[in-house]
């Protein structure tokens, strides 16, 4: 079956562009016109990405993401008018996987939405080692096989975007990967200025693995260079 993308803006034109756009490159489109209606379309559709609009009617584009993230993982690309880079950073700093600006170039868009349920559907790094099913470090145990990240033995709700990072420094502990790596290696993209990107989605994954995000054990920056998983004595 085709893989299914959730269309939401409150522009009809819009949303009929590019359900044409990513029904020629083979997926299946649902289309939604606000933020309330594409939650309706969630509980029942089995949806693999959306692409949602910040400003609309009834339920902005943000909140209904915050929503979305309380119960699904599944890559959510905002698509909007605001192109100031604090506009990108809030986007993704409520839990959005990547950010596109209007107007946007129809091939940029479809290469986006690919590269997202590639990283969705294989979060798996081939450079890494491919053997250990299980991988602690102190109170963190990331469960290969599962994609599934456990702190003090309950799960972490991550987006796919933050899963993806962990699995890379999960499998990489004590290694500095500057910015540029991290972000050509997760969003398998060339990297134009990631500082911001990647360092909004290293704080959501701190506020949800430290005991104490603001001074943080396990992901750390190394000024002038990048971050880390610190290498923990494990407690198993």
């Amino acid at each position: 079956m085709n893989e299914c993308v959730l269309v939401v803006d409150d522009d009809r034109e819009i949303v009929k562009a590019i359900a044409l756009l990513l029904e020629r490159e083979g997926y299946r489109v649902l289309k939604a016109y606000d933020g309330m209606e594409a939650l309706q379309i969630l509980t029942g559709q089995p949806v693999r990405l959306i692409i949602m609009d910040v400003m609309m009617p009834k339920l902005d584009g943000l909140s209904a993401m915050m929503k979305i993230r309380e119960r699904k993982n599944l890559p959510i690309i905002v698509l909007s008018a605001k192109t100031e880079e604090t506009d990108k950073v809030l986007g993704l700093s409520m839990g959005a996987d990547d950010y596109v600006s209007k107007p946007f170039q129809p091939a940029e868009l479809a290469a986006r939405v690919k590269s997202q349920l590639r990283r969705y559907t294989l979060l798996g790094d081939i450079n890494a080692w491919q053997d250990a099913h299980e991988l602690w470090n102190g109170r963190l145990c990331y469960r290969v096989k599962e994609h599934v990240l456990y702190a003090d033995g309950e799960p972490v709700k991550l987006t796919a975007t933050e899963t993806k990072i962990v699995d890379l420094l999960m499998r990489n502990q004590g290694r500095v990967f500057p910015a540029e790596e991290i972000y050509q290696r997760v969003w398998e993209e060339p990297s134009f200025a990631p500082e911001n990107t990647v360092m909004v989605h290293i704080r959501h994954i701190r506020e949800k693995i430290e005991l104490n995000p603001r001074e943080p054990e396990y992901l750390k920056v190394v000024w002038g260079i990048g971050y880390k998983m610190e290498k923990m004595e494990n407690r198993r």
